[in-house]
């Protein structure tokens, strides 16, 4: 009877059937398939990167679950960054906070890292940003950079999903590929009975990607990535700066090298 998702407006996770159904119904760009895709649940998405913008939309999805939760299978998420909804960054305390809603209605919990996974936020994955580490910068902030004061209940441990959606810099952007990752729960589901999940493309572990991949991650994990992605922050920050004061623009957002 669990057959409906969860999310948060200005999502975006895809362009096949099920992932378009999951994006921003009404400013997403699939409007034109919306008679066609399976109808889910939204919650408003935080309207500013503020730890109290985070709580709301918390309460919203609290709201959201204690009404619909048992045809809810899962919730799913862009973790601190909405790419393709308008580069939107929020509060990483929403991903605990969402965390520990899952858990109270038994809900799966899912995060889209295909855009902000290998340390393209400043942490490795975006399921890792704390307070010590989320430092967005906005040209129409006083002082630029958003101020997160430390909260004594902000937990520094990742916050772990159940399924956590991997892609792009996985390869370095050499080829396409894809990853799913899941929690032993959710594996055992699949194929503690000796199943497989018979829904693959053609070409599923296609072994010049998964090379490419392998080379790609080894080079990352040897390189001061960290100290990379601060350089093109400041770089980005530095050169993007000037163009809030033009008319079309309503203002510039940096996080890491986004």
């Amino acid at each position: 009877s669990r057959t409906k998702f969860v999310s948060v407006r200005n999502g975006y996770h895809g362009d096949t059937f099920g992932a378009m159904s999951v994006c921003d119904p009404v400013n997403g760009m699939h409007g034109m398939f919306s008679g066609m895709l399976a109808q889910q649940i939204f919650v408003d998405s935080p309207s500013g990167p503020t730890k109290e913008d985070a709580e709301r939309c918390a309460v919203a999805l609290e709201d959201t679950l204690m009404r619909h939760g048992e045809e809810v299978a899962a919730v799913i998420l862009e973790p601190v960054v909405q790419g393709a909804g308008g580069m939107r960054f929020y509060h990483p305390k929403l991903l605990r906070l969402a965390r520990e809603a899952c858990d109270r209605h038994d809900v799966l919990l899912i995060f889209d890292e295909i855009a902000t996974g290998f340390g393209r936020t400043g942490t490795m994955f975006a399921l890792e940003q704390n307070t010590d580490t989320f430092r967005p910068w906005y040209s129409s902030l006083p002082g630029h950079e958003l101020n997160t004061v430390d909260d004594e209940d902000d937990v520094k441990l990742p916050v772990v999903p159940d399924v956590l959606c991997l892609g792009k810099a996985i390869t370095g952007g050499y080829m396409t590929l894809g990853a799913t990752m899941t929690t032993n729960r959710v594996a055992e589901g699949i194929s503690g009975t000796g199943g497989v999940f018979m829904h693959g493309p053609t070409f599923m572990g296609n072994p010049l990607a998964c090379a490419t991949a392998l080379a790609s991650l080894n080079l990352l994990g040897s390189s001061p990535w960290l100290e990379n992605v601060l350089a093109s922050r400041d770089v980005l920050i530095e050169s993007m700066a000037p163009a809030a004061e033009l008319d079309s623009v309503k203002e510039v957002r940096v996080l890491g090298a986004i």
